[in-house]
């Protein structure tokens, strides 16, 4: 088998790995992934099937397998990890970073993390993750880094260089410094640029910039997710209670934070109520479907019950019933459109953000334009196919302008109301505002027919 000399992420490179897998050809896997991006050879994994993939995890070299266990899916990382045995899983995480190690901690029983654990034969990595396993995984100190780079105030440029070189065996990636006194409390920040065109002998107090955003461990990661894109840092320090430094965020972990956040937000505001993606069994996806389409189904017979009670109404005047879907789709659809743009505020909410008093003005103003000329279209329609039906007209086109109202007011209360008491904004879009908006565009159709053509 010819050997592939550069890296190419395609189906006939798939082809050719499988092949080489089956015939055990162990130099060509090697050989043709030698300096692949781990985010391809994650890509490969997941084509592969999972005998396969152990298969060529083996075959590669430890800090290859495990920055490729970081690039998996939650989904199948966990899978993997079910496959392979005890000692395998702690080489794999003594070569990660404490935060990911944690992270793939996490996803064991809590018999099979104490194995894990056990197997551990760096000691301060060791010491790092269980540190870390103590913070809940949605917060700073859940998502946070053990690996940074520190100097003591009273240091000079000599010894702090030195110390740089020390401790950057561990930190892939170094922004800054970070400057703390005696009892770890930390003081500010130093460039790798001052520290470089200082003199030997200057004290890294005399240099460093004392002031420093930091985070506390206890802080949700949106916040922190926030924090990081107001003000276009690379990376955050996390302090304890004491102001004490404990770890370090970077920019990747807030992107995933961001990615994870923003699939939450869309399962939600489609009516899916676990995060899932199509590989998770037929079981976890109806599971996760099922709630809001029974949801739908109970706003569905409430709708026909609605209309049904308005049956005689219907008998009187048939052509009521034309009109039904279009009170329906346009309520639906301006309620999402509402809902939808108050989550993305409250996702990106800054500290001058308008008042509700002004925002709901806004609102209703929008509501109240777009109304009148939707309501004006559809009255010319209606006269225009009704042969100058006035009446009828009118029922139709007052009925809408008032539902654009209405949705408009539901779209926007509804998410705001949900984020004061603590509930995902997002479950206010989707089936939730569809279904109401379309109860409440029957009831008010109706009645205002009843009330127009006496019927």
């Amino acid at each position: 088998m010819e050997i592939i000399k550069q890296f190419e992420l395609s189906k006939e490179y798939l082809e050719s790995l499988r092949l080489g897998i089956e015939e055990e050809n162990n130099d060509f896997i090697r050989e043709s992934l030698d300096g692949a991006n781990v985010a391809d050879v994650a890509a490969i994994l997941d084509e592969l099937s999972m005998a396969e993939s152990i298969y060529v995890l083996r075959l590669l070299e430890n800090q290859f397998s495990a920055d490729i266990l970081i690039e998996l899916d939650e989904d199948t990382l966990t899978r993997v990890l079910k496959e392979m045995e005890i000692p395998e899983i702690a080489g794999l995480i003594e070569c990660m970073d404490s935060d990911d190690g944690a992270d793939i901690l996490n996803l064991l029983s809590l018999r099979e993390r104490e194995e894990v654990i056990g197997y551990f034969t760096d000691r301060q990595k060791s010491e790092q993750i269980l540190e870390l396993l103590r913070y809940e995984e949605d917060t700073a100190g859940g998502i946070m880094a053990k690996e940074y780079i520190r100097a003591n105030k009273n240091w000079n440029v000599v010894q702090t260089i030195n110390e740089i070189r020390r401790q950057a065996e561990n930190v892939d990636k170094i922004f800054s410094i970070y400057v703390v006194d005696n009892k770890q409390q930390l003081l500010g920040r130093v460039s790798l640029k001052k520290i470089v065109l200082a003199s030997e002998h200057t004290k890294i107090e005399d240099i460093y910039e004392d002031e420093v955003i930091s985070v506390p461990t206890y802080m949700d990661q949106e916040e922190v997710a926030e924090i990081m894109r107001r003000y276009d840092l690379e990376t955050v320090p996390v302090v304890n209670v004491k102001n004490k430094l404990v770890g370090r965020i970077t920019v990747d972990d807030i992107l995933d934070v961001i990615r994870e956040e923003a699939e939450e937000d869309i399962q939600a505001m489609t009516g899916i109520s676990d995060t899932v993606d199509e590989y998770d069994s037929v079981y976890r996806l109806t599971k996760a479907r099922l709630p809001w389409l029974l949801i739908g189904i109970v706003g569905g017979l409430l709708g026909a019950g609605f209309i049904g009670f308005f049956e005689e109404g219907l008998n009187k005047v048939t052509a009521l019933a034309f009109f039904i879907p279009l009170i329906t789709a346009t309520g639906g659809n301006v309620g999402i459109q509402s809902s939808s743009l108050v989550v993305q505020s409250l996702a990106s909410r800054s500290a001058f953000d308008d008042s509700f008093g002004k925002r709901f003005i806004k609102v209703l103003l929008v509501a109240i334009i777009n109304g009148l000329i939707l309501a004006t279209f559809v009255f010319g329609v209606v006269v225009f196919i009704y042969k100058n039906d006035i009446s009828f007209g009118m029922v139709v086109a007052i009925a809408l302008f008032s539902v654009v109202l209405l949705s408009s007011f539901m779209g926007t209360i509804t998410p705001i109301l949900l984020d004061k008491i603590g509930i995902n904004p997002a479950l206010a879009s989707g089936p939730f505002i569809t279904t109401a908006n379309d109860l409440l565009g029957l009831a008010v159709y109706f009645l205002v027919a009843i009330s127009l053509l006496h019927i």
